[in-house]
């Protein structure tokens, strides 16, 4: 059953630090943190793609964030990235990948084990050897932005079934909400949020790397590169 806007209360997210760890091969885009106005995106990348199309392909979907949507200056590809780069084959709990979502936790603990299990995931579909893989980064930034709590929504926290969030979710974005709070599945008492809009989050700024564990079923440790502490996910 899905929700409305209007029959979900508001709760005004103020973290001083919302966590989110993202894979480490992904470059900044350059565009993003140069060029100050967001409104001279198109038309420049326009320009651009005809002799460079790399820089099409790695602003990706540019068109899916109106204008006086998007955030600029250093730091902003963290911001940009995800809403851009979107793809039927990556869904996540609130999104069916026609669009992106911006999610982070509100610790790093969250942010650690939320991830794990959707990088466990990828790791069984392609066959992955056990051992140490795939270099992640930090990113920890402000919130302050008004969401719909969807803490009492039990379909919203299903461990395996994402069909229910999703289809909340895209209603509410439709209707301009700016994003949603939710109970973290992964992390049992966590918090997480999943902002529908880059202007809807405060540009983060990155913090250690990590290397997760594979030990061919799970995800079951994570290193810290920069403190050599490991962090046990059983």
């Amino acid at each position: 059953m899905s929700a409305s806007a209007d029959e979900l209360p508001e709760i005004q997210i103020q973290w001083v630090s919302a966590f989110r760890l993202i894979r480490s091969i992904h470059p900044p885009i350059d565009l993003f943190e140069d060029i100050a106005d967001p409104r001279d995106w198109d038309a420049l990348a326009s320009t651009e793609g005809k002799t460079n199309p790399r820089l099409v392909e790695s602003m990706g979907r540019l068109d899916l964030i109106p204008p006086e949507r998007r955030v600029s200056g250093p730091g902003a590809s963290y911001v940009m990235a995800p809403f851009t780069h979107i793809s039927k084959d990556r869904p996540g709990r609130f999104t069916d990948g026609s669009y992106g979502v911006y999610s982070a936790g509100d610790s790093e603990e969250v942010a650690l084990r939320e991830v794990a299990f959707h990088h466990a995931r990828t790791m069984r579909a392609t066959g992955e050897a056990a051992g140490w893989h795939s270099q992640f980064r930090m990113l920890v930034g402000p919130i302050d932005r008004i969401f719909l709590d969807l803490r009492a929504r039990p379909e919203c926290h299903d461990p395996d079934d994402w069909s229910a969030p999703q289809a909340v979710a895209a209603d509410l974005r439709q209707s301009g909400a700016d994003g949603v709070h939710y109970r973290s599945v992964r992390s049992p008492g966590g918090l997480c949020i999943g902002a529908f809009w880059p202007d809807a989050v405060g540009i983060p700024k990155q913090t250690d790397h990590y290397q997760l564990h594979w030990d061919g079923t799970q995800v079951d440790r994570v290193l810290n590169l920069r403190t050599a502490q490991e962090f046990a996910l059983g």
